[in-house]
């Protein structure tokens, strides 16, 4: 491992935690000796990241310590090149050209000798062919969950009938193909699943679900956990 990551590294370890941890403990995961942590961090300190602590007691950074913007390992901008072609792959647009925007963000910001991560990935995932698929735009319904704000729409079942709906946002669900919004319907009075493809005229109200959505997260995490432990329960919840 280089000087650079290396000490990056010791940074991260330091920011996850609140309590001070040993040039012993850090030396274990990065794999080096103890001596390399006792002089990488005296480098840090002479580099005034604020540091406490010392030899056999542990390590503690500030709590207001900030890393400079986009201080990236090769690694974790590779991870995030991988992310960045699914998402810029799938057939919701606005969300493609988001991913694309910000991949460009990060290329231009990266420092020069970094950059072949994202311009020659070593990574990469299967083509998706687009072009039969249902082109989508979550934007408003990325906005009602962002701003917790109720959401309004017409909503059509696979066998064809349509029903105005209104929904308190909980998730927004992707996979290769498809997107799933998972909200409380008001009309059923409980967690619904909905195909985003089946929704129409989609509207952001400027009224607040009376349940802040953490709790509404609770409440389908313990449902999901039901279902999971039912042995009866072999697959999962259809979509409306």
């Amino acid at each position: 491992m280089r000087s650079a990551d290396r000490l990056f590294q010791i940074i991260q370890i330091l920011r996850r935690t609140s309590r001070p941890i040993t040039a012993a403990a850090i030396a274990a995961e990065i794999e080096v000796s103890r001596r390399t942590v006792y002089r990488d961090i005296a480098e840090l300190i002479g580099q005034r990241v604020p540091i406490q602590g010392e030899a056999g007691l542990g390590y503690l950074l500030a709590d207001d310590y900030e890393m400079p913007p986009l201080a990236l390992s090769p690694e974790e901008a590779e991870a995030l090149a991988l992310g960045g072609q699914w998402v810029a792959q799938h057939p919701d647009q606005a969300l493609a050209r988001l991913a694309q925007d910000a991949l460009s963000k990060i290329r231009f910001a990266l420092p020069e000798g970094s950059r072949f991560v994202l311009e020659q990935p070593t990574l990469g995932i299967r083509p998706v062919d687009t072009a039969h698929q249902e082109k989508l735009d979550t934007t408003p319904v990325r906005d009602a969950l962002r701003r917790g704000r109720v959401l309004a729409f017409t909503y059509r079942t696979l066998e064809g009938a349509a029903s105005q709906r209104c929904v308190w946002p909980i998730l927004l669900g992707y996979d290769d193909v498809h997107c799933l919004l998972i909200a409380w319907c008001e009309r059923r009075e409980a967690i619904r699943h909905f195909r985003v493809e089946r929704m129409s005229d989609i509207r952001v109200l400027e009224r607040k679900p009376p349940r802040r959505r953490h709790e509404l997260l609770r409440i389908w995490e313990e449902m999901r956990r039901r279902v999971t432990t039912d042995l009866a329960a072999t697959q999962p919840d259809e979509p409306e």
